[in-house]
């Protein structure tokens, strides 16, 4: 007989939605290849900051005002109960304010009917704090998956650090994206054999060379070199960095996909230093549009000062677009051969215009990347997803 499916709560407040499409799209993509064998089954609940003000200037406070509360995405169930969060001082209180808010609908999950094996948690902090407290409460293992920020920022600060230590240890299993984010993880005192490298994955059926092209380069007025850079317009994504290079290389054209707090400076940089016929910041764009996006340019840059494992580059590269990436954290184990494109230093303007025209004096073949990415696929994730959950769960799980 088959063995019983595993049922999982899965909880992050990194969870698309609604109003927030592309929030978090990383977890869902996971959990989505996770579920499709009819291996496990999940219920998803995904939390969502709430506080009495929805003014503009408390920036995503009104996008979080229109989540939905309840909704179905990909025939998963989501529900996204609302916790308090206090702008500018609740860092080091969100662990509590989070955990209490979600006793009742865990309370509520159960009083329906609900049972779990365990609960797969995704991001340290709070996320990760709140649902080992959970774990506790209601007798249920906990898995929580490190995605980057989380173990390698947030720790700088005296609370979370000893909170998220706290987490480690009560936790029945730590996963991390890359196997620098697990070095990280034994350095804030997690035991080697409790943390697993599971790396994010690709969907290789959607991410794909477009059919046709120059027909994607003539949609964007691409006549000439064009680079591509997919993430949201923060700090620690580097694209001031981009831009910068960009000035040193007269020839390229740059397209920038994402949206964020840093626009309004990243579009005055571009007039300052007349760029604005090179230079395009394309806004959010959804999944679907991102290859023929990927597909157009003729690399893809990737300048961010700290990632877990970067799921932008393999997008690209399942485009057949090879990238550039700067030389931090998990970059080296996602390019790791020619045909992916280069990981490059110091994390410069300099450093990044010399790399474009270092890739460009013999770009590799598309096809031969496109290959490459394809060894990325969500098979082996989902395997050692399985394999732990069965591991930490135990006999009949």
């Amino acid at each position: 007989m088959p063995a019983a499916p595993i049922h999982l709560l899965t909880f992050s407040t990194l969870y698309p939605n609604g109003a927030r499409p592309n929030h978090g799209i990383f977890v869902e993509n996971r959990l989505r290849h996770l579920l499709a064998g009819g291996e496990a089954t999940s219920v998803v609940v995904a939390p969502v900051p709430w506080f009495p003000s929805q003014s503009a200037c408390f920036g995503d406070w009104a996008v979080n005002a229109r989540v939905p509360r309840t909704e179905s995405r990909h025939g998963i169930a989501i529900r996204h109960p609302r916790y308090p969060a206090v702008p500018w001082i609740g860092m080091s209180i969100a662990p509590w304010l989070l955990y209490w808010s979600m006793l009742p609908q865990m309370e509520q999950l159960l009083a329906e009917g609900h049972r779990f094996d365990a609960i797969d948690a995704h991001y340290f902090y709070p996320d990760g704090v709140a649902a080992v407290w959970l774990g506790r409460r209601f007798s249920l293992p906990v898995i929580v998956t490190a995605r980057g920020t989380d173990v390698n920022l947030i720790p700088r600060h005296a609370i979370p650090r000893r909170l998220i230590q706290d987490a480690i240890r009560g936790a029945a299993a730590v996963v991390a994206v890359s196997a620098a984010l697990k070095q990280v993880l034994l350095e804030l005192g997690a035991a080697d054999e409790k943390v697993t490298v599971l790396r994010n994955g690709i969907d290789i059926r959607l991410f794909q060379p477009p059919a046709d092209r120059p027909a994607a380069r003539a949609a964007l007025g691409v006549n000439g070199p064009a680079l591509i850079s997919v993430g949201a317009l923060i700090e620690r994504k580097g694209h001031h960095r981009t831009i910068e290079a960009m000035r040193q290389l007269p020839e390229y054209t740059l397209f920038i996909v994402g949206e964020g707090p840093q626009r309004e400076r990243l579009s005055a940089m571009i007039d300052q230093y007349g760029l604005g016929g090179r230079v395009r910041l394309l806004g959010p764009r959804p999944h679907t549009e991102l290859p023929a996006l990927y597909g157009a340019a003729d690399a893809s840059v990737l300048a961010s000062s700290r990632e877990g494992w970067a799921n932008v580059l393999l997008e690209s590269m399942a485009c057949g677009t090879p990238v550039l990436a700067a030389d931090t954290w998990g970059n080296p184990e996602v390019v790791r051969a020619p045909e992916a494109g280069i990981t490059y230093h110091p994390n410069t303007a300099d450093g990044l215009a010399g790399a474009v025209r270092h890739l460009f004096a013999a770009l590799p073949d598309r096809a031969a990347t496109r290959r490459y990415a394809e060894a990325f696929s969500w098979d082996e994730t989902t395997a050692g997803q399985l394999a732990l959950f069965h591991k930490v769960i135990g006999p009949g799980g």
